[in-house]
């Protein structure tokens, strides 16, 4: 949206395209990054997906956000395509066939039963008595026949789910050699056989990412960094200039895999890789992340941080107030609350927060999840059940990233128990800066990078990572002064740095240096 200030016009500074592997809702880094800019004069498409149904478009501030319907025929692997006969040689091939044979099987049983009743009960409807003799005759035989045929079905059936298991988690012999053998073969290329479900992010984006004719394109992690090199390439090959940053969030070697299947690092870290070289800049969340990404792809250049700070909370005429944390929780201002918010999964503590709970009496928990319903919640509540604390436990939808510091503010202490993978050892993530400016204090992990600042900041305590005990210890001393730590947060400046608003100016910065001549215009807003 053009800005008019004194009657004149004000230009775009220039087309940016955001990529973005989700849905957009729920990755606020995403979402600040879009509207920030768009904010400083960029004109900004943000590009998302959704893996089922049909796409959908709205704004966020200046910036146009659609999201694109994801076909992925190229992630089915080998094994849901084809018959594998040397690692399940009675399996049906993949398709309709096995549960036609089982549903036929059955529905032969049903008859043969059905029969053998008729000839019983109303024995003058099947036929005359020589015909009745030869139906007892045939169905003598058909009774054992059709079990010993739903019995063959069934070791053939089983043949077939075992095979799409292992089909899919690639982890045999087999396919060990198979993922040697390709990365042997074609080094950084290797993705195209180990990981080809890549290409169906580039069939979705790629056409719509040139009709745009960007000037800058921000590719958004490792997917979507093969997906615009491959655009800036085009365009470039079609003589318009454009830069390519890639935003990279995560340190992909040291991640939990995403798919339970053994090609998936080896085929994504192949892509980013090829890809890295591509990038006219590299943006990532914190320095230690900066430092391992430069020596692994030799970057010639230091890595821009961005750290994934709140916005500074302000009033926003137009949006509605943020919910009340406590009060989706059916519970009082004077009861003792521990927030976790963000990404559920068993490598986040979530698990170990749960075993704790029976050792804090009166302590409830408030889990701010983006799926309160889905199966990994549903089963942390149902064993908070079983420990006899079901009632204490609480698991609540995220708010939209401007209410999240005033939603989260209510609570008594916030809680990052995260486990000891190489990922999370380098980087201040969001929901550290979102605690600290609802001033919190903070439980977290003896992850390297987190734990030196809370001990040095003096904002929480420090427990020992997977070791319930010592998570309900540090949540009992945080409770028992939370005070001492919230004085963390009066030093001065501390706050200020951890604000998207000083982050946003770096991300802009970095934009103007990529595209010289664009320089921001003042008071745009």
């Amino acid at each position: 949206m053009e800005t008019q200030e004194a009657g004149i016009e004000l230009p775009r500074r220039g087309r940016v395209v955001m990529l973005v592997d989700n849905k957009v809702e729920g990755d606020s880094r995403v979402q600040k990054a879009a509207e920030s800019m768009a904010a400083a004069g960029w004109d900004v498409t943000l590009l998302g997906l959704v893996r089922s149904g049909s796409g959908r478009s709205w704004k966020i501030g200046d910036a146009d956000v659609r999201l694109l319907p994801l076909k992925t025929p190229l992630a089915k692997r080998h094994a849901e395509r084809h018959r594998s006969l040397l690692r399940r040689p009675l399996a049906y091939p993949p398709g309709p066939l096995g549960a036609y044979r089982r549903q036929w099987a059955k529905a032969w049983r049903a008859d043969v039963a059905s029969r053998r009743a008729a000839l019983k009960v109303v024995p003058q409807a099947v036929g005359s008595p020589a015909f009745r003799k030869v139906e007892q005759a045939r169905l003598t035989v058909a009774g054992p026949a059709s079990k010993l045929l739903q019995r063959w079905i069934a070791l053939r059936s089983r043949q077939s789910t075992e095979a799409q298991k292992a089909g899919r988690r690639l982890q045999g012999p087999m396919d060990r050699a198979f993922t040697a053998a390709w990365k042997t073969a074609k080094g950084r290329r290797a993705w195209r056989r180990l990981e080809p479900a890549l290409w169906d992010y580039e069939l979705t984006y790629g056409k719509e990412i040139d009709a745009l004719k960007p000037d800058l394109i921000h590719a958004n992690d490792f997917r979507m960094l093969g997906v615009g090199a491959r655009a800036a390439v085009r365009a470039r090959a079609a003589g318009r200039q454009v830069k390519l940053v890639w935003d990279a969030h995560e340190f992909l070697p040291g991640v939990r895999p995403w798919e339970d299947n053994a090609h998936w690092i080896p085929g994504n870290t192949a892509h980013e890789s090829e890809y890295a070289p591509y990038a006219d800049a590299v943006v990532t969340v914190s320095e230690g992340l900066g430092d391992l990404l430069r020596e692994r792809h030799s970057l010639a250049t230091r890595p821009t941080v961005v750290l994934n700070a709140p916005d500074r909370p302000v009033e926003r005429p137009d949006a509605d107030p943020a919910p009340d944390l406590r009060e989706l929780c059916g519970i009082g201002p004077d009861v003792p609350l521990v927030v976790y918010s963000g990404s559920p999964g068993p490598q986040r503590g979530l698990g170990d927060m749960v075993e704790a709970l029976p050792q804090l009496d009166g302590v409830h928990m408030a889990f701010v999840v983006p799926n309160p319903a889905a199966s990994y919640i549903k089963g942390l509540l149902a064993r908070a059940a079983e420990l006899g604390v079901g009632e204490r436990l609480h698991a609540v939808p995220y708010v939209p990233h401007w209410q999240v510091v005033s939603f989260l503010s209510t609570a008594n202490a916030g809680c990052i128990p995260i486990h000891h993978w190489p990922n999370h050892e380098i980087a201040l993530i969001t929901k550290f800066f979102e605690y600290s400016h609802a001033r919190l204090p903070l439980v977290v992990s003896d992850v390297k990078t987190m734990s030196e600042v809370t001990r040095s900041t003096g904002q929480g305590e420090v427990c020992t990572a997977e070791d319930v005990a010592d998570l309900a210890r540090a949540i009992k001393q945080v409770l028992a002064d939370p005070e001492r730590y919230r004085a963390a947060y009066d030093k001065p400046g501390l706050l200020d740095t951890w604000t998207w608003e000083a982050q946003a100016e770096v991300l802009d910065g970095l934009y103007s240096d990529l595209l010289p001549g664009r320089e921001k215009v003042e008071n745009r807003l």
